[in-house]
């Protein structure tokens, strides 16, 4: 063991030194002198640190009543038999009395909880990773992750998903709309339809995943802490629908100090098209010492920019967000705490954001008012606690996703028809783990879940009239029904992790989940009148799967790390439609070997470098395609293989400049396609072979009481294909965005600037509007020129 000293700092953004100076209400639970000294530093708004590993982990009694911070932070040094030194107006240090003396100490500390207000990361402070299950930091993880500031996210307006794969080259998403897209991680992608299949990657409000078999919610970025984004397969400790990787949404929690709120409002005028605006409020209540409450409201309206002549309308694809969410918290002691969230959102998407290839452009000659709508809401309940050194949380939710899509399904025999895809999924769910954090090289987790998920497909064709139909859509059935499917899933599973330290400087990881899943679900309105098709019609079957990880992860130094690891991850077959019946589609599986490299942290390093390597397997490819009917359908069309790089980093350029810049690379091929689909490509469709960002950051203070933040970045995405088969091989990509934010202001009030699409490129970024279209050539084109001025505004 080396000699090092561990910094455990917490900082706050509130207002300085007039919190510093005021008493106020002091509450913590009795713990470690660092997670008491990060629970005192978000309560007072102000900075400790203990740079001692030996005080940091001391044990120290609960601290409450009314003290000003330089109180609290005396009263702590006191319990740790140190002296507090101040180190600014509003930071403290705590070392020992007397005098500190170097001793050797243990390069892992256990993390403390987060401060429930996005936190200035200074050099050397611990970056926990929550979706990691085990509370890790960001050098003891054996996988490339991305960890994203909540506040950075919402600067140009809470936006949703785009905000992820604007920042990061390895999350890429199909394009056909908000709240109907599907995300990918690192070339592992499917399809470029939403069908009974699950997602690729997993997507996580917390710890309750957002969907079970349902397209990204595409959920307002408002009032995020971070988001994390693990990459590559995550089955050991997250299960089915993670082939490709992880996305975690981790809220503010509650704050129970203050009462705040915040808000912003914005408006944007977009080239060719209509104005949009948007605006969000956050409010905070404590309420007594223990308990606090937190909403958020956003509300969004964005301007259409297509035009379709035959129905003489132009900017048609205007799209209207409402949501909110409101959560409560219980500190029952200074160990266990209760929260309680409810979420919703709702999704107006008025017409179809597709044009026709070629000149005029953004113009769709389709003759009907297509569109989509789409509501979400899920509600959480989260016990966390301890039993010593052992961590409990327990998560239970329920989730529901609502869907109606309509796409023109014009014919030469019939110009005004409609398909309407409606889609009605429900999930419950329970998750329980207990863990110790890595310490000394060794950690341990385990953990139990359960789950119930029932999604229901329907299908039909209709008239309508062309008048009426953006208002109550004026639907009158037209010809016989069209079938429909409902799956439903009943899982157990049971998971677990360990890691110790094997060597000096090296530490392995192995863990393994076991899951029971008892697959159902039956058909409608299918053709029974073939003997074969009711074996497929109801089905109900039981599997059983076991998915192992282990890895390696070696220090090569303190700022340098390698690993290598092995992960498996699977989705469970189901039932699909395909022209008129129902019939059965397997589980399809992926195994992934990895290598990787990092060196230094984004946040706080002059140089930081991540770079990795890996290789997947994947078998019976579950992926929709164009059936004989003209309908999207699914099926298991083959074996493939991927090959995926990476390579991110950033510089300091001089004081406040840094300078940013990620890519990836993929290459795939289906080995064995069904013969049916082995026309035009045996590429995995929507991935780009190489996607690219660069990024130039300013953070500096514009006299005594402004700062100036800006961000200037461009991206470019390469050319992919839509889909598997003759009917989805349309190519796609190939275009470059660009953008550029900026805030002036204090941390009370700012005003931002935000400039998107800069060049005005039309590109494409997704080839497909309608799976009916008999002539037109589909793109799907960068919203135009847009440029933004909003006000942000906290009390």
């Amino acid at each position: 063991m080396r000699p090092l000293a561990i910094l455990l700092t917490a900082t706050t953004l509130a207002l300085a030194a007039p919190a510093a100076a005021s008493e106020r209400a002091v509450v913590t639970g009795a713990g470690t002198a660092g997670s008491v000294a990060i629970a005192l530093a978000r309560q007072t708004g102000s900075s400790i640190v203990i740079a001692d590993p030996v005080l940091a982990r001391r044990s120290v009694p609960a601290i409450r009543g009314r003290m000003d911070a330089a109180g609290a932070v005396r009263r702590l040094a006191r319990a740790l038999g140190g002296k507090a030194v101040a180190t600014g107006a509003n930071a403290w240090r705590i070392v020992a009395a007397p005098a500190p003396v170097a001793r050797p100490a243990v390069r892992r500390e256990t993390a403390g909880p987060r401060s429930a207000a996005p936190v200035e990361v200074p050099s050397g402070a611990p970056i926990v990773v929550q979706a990691t299950k085990r509370d890790l930091r960001l050098d003891q993880i054996p996988a490339q992750v991305s960890v994203l500031d909540g506040e950075a996210l919402a600067i140009g307006g809470a936006g949703g998903t785009e905000e992820i794969t604007r920042r990061l080259a390895t999350v890429s998403s199909t394009y056909l709309g908000s709240g109907r897209n599907k995300l990918f991680i690192r070339g592992i992608a499917d399809s470029s339809f939403t069908g009974p299949t699950q997602a690729t990657v997993g997507q996580y409000f917390g710890d309750l995943r957002l969907s079970y078999n349902t397209p990204d919610p595409d959920l307002r970025l408002s009032d995020m802490e971070r988001v994390e984004v693990l990459e590559g397969p995550q089955g050991t400790l997250y299960g089915a629908g993670a082939l490709g990787g992880i996305i975690r949404l981790v809220p503010n929690r509650p704050s129970l100090s203050d009462a705040t709120v915040a808000g912003q409002i914005g408006g944007a005028l977009t080239s060719h098209g209509s104005p949009s605006g948007d605006a969000s409020v956050t409010v905070n209540l404590p309420a007594g010492d223990a308990i606090a409450i937190r909403g958020t409201f956003d509300a969004a309206v964005q301007g259409g920019y297509i035009d379709k002549p035959r129905l003489n309308r132009d900017d048609v694809n205007l799209t209207r967000i409402l949501g909110g969410r409101l959560a409560a918290r219980a500190d029952i002691s200074g160990d266990w705490s209760v929260e309680v969230t409810g979420l919703g959102q709702s999704i107006d998407a008025r017409d179809a954001q597709y044009a026709d290839r070629g000149d005029p452009p953004l113009t769709s000659t389709a003759p009907m008012t297509e569109g989509a709508d789409i509501d979400y809401a899920l509600a959480a309940l989260v016990v966390t606690g301890r039993i010593g050194a052992v961590r409990l949380r327990s998560t239970t939710g329920i989730v529901w996703q609502d869907l109606e899509e309509r796409y023109d399904a014009a014919m030469d025999y019939d110009p005004e028809r409609l398909f309407v895809q409606s889609s009605r999924s429900r999930m419950i769910a329970n998750e329980t783990r207990a863990w110790v954090p890595e310490t000394d090289g060794f950690g341990w987790l385990v953990g139990a879940s359960l789950t119930r998920s029932e999604a229901e497909l329907r299908r039909r064709f209709v008239a309508s009239d062309k008048a009426d139909i953006a208002g109550d859509n004026a639907l009158a059935a037209m010809g016989g029904p069209s079938p429909g499917v409902t799956n439903t899933v009943d899982e157990a599973t049971l998971y677990g992790e360990a890691s110790l330290r094997i060597l000096p400087g090296v530490v392995a990881t192995a863990g393994g989940r076991l899951t029971w899943a008892r697959l159902g679900g039956g058909g409608e309105d299918v053709a029974m009148d073939i003997a074969a098709a009711r074996s497929d019609v109801t089905e109900h079957r039981t599997a059983i799967d076991v998915l192992p990880s282990v890895a390696l992860h070696s220090e090569l130094s303190d700022r340098t790390v390698l690993y290598v690891r092995y992960q498996e991850g699977f989705r469970p077959g189901g039932l699909a439609i395909e022209s008129e019946f129902v019939r059965r589609f397997r589980s399809d599986r992926t195994a992934t070997y990895e290598i990787g490299a990092r060196h230094g942290s984004a946040a706080s390093d002059p140089l930081h470098l991540a770079v990795s390597l890996s290789h997947t397997d994947w078998r019976n490819i579950q992926a929709d395609f164009i059936d004989g009917s003209g309908l999207p359908s699914t099926a298991n069309i083959g074996d493939g293989r991927i090959w995926s790089a990476s390579l991110s980093g950033s510089a300091r350029l001089a004081e406040g400049l840094r300078l940013e810049a990620g890519a990836t690379w993929n290459r795939s091929k289906i080995d064995e396609p069904v013969m049916a689909l082995r026309a035009r490509t045996r590429q995995v469709p929507n991935i780009a072979e190489f996607a690219g960002r660069v990024a130039l950051s300013y953070a500096g203070d514009v006299g005594s009481a402004m700062r100036l933040n800006a961000d200037a970045w461009l991206g470019y995405i390469g050319p992919s294909r839509l889909g598997i088969g003759p009917e989805l091989g349309n190519r796609q990509g190939d275009y470059l965005d660009t953008g550029i934010e900026v805030r002036l202001g204090s941390d009370a009030m700012g005003l931002s600037l935000t400039v998107d699409n800069i060049a005005d490129v039309r590109g494409n970024r997704f080839s497909l509007g309608t799976p009916f279209s008999e002539s037109r050539d589909q793109v799907t084109p960068l919203r135009p020129r847009t440029i933004r001025i909003g006000l942000d505004r906290r009390f």
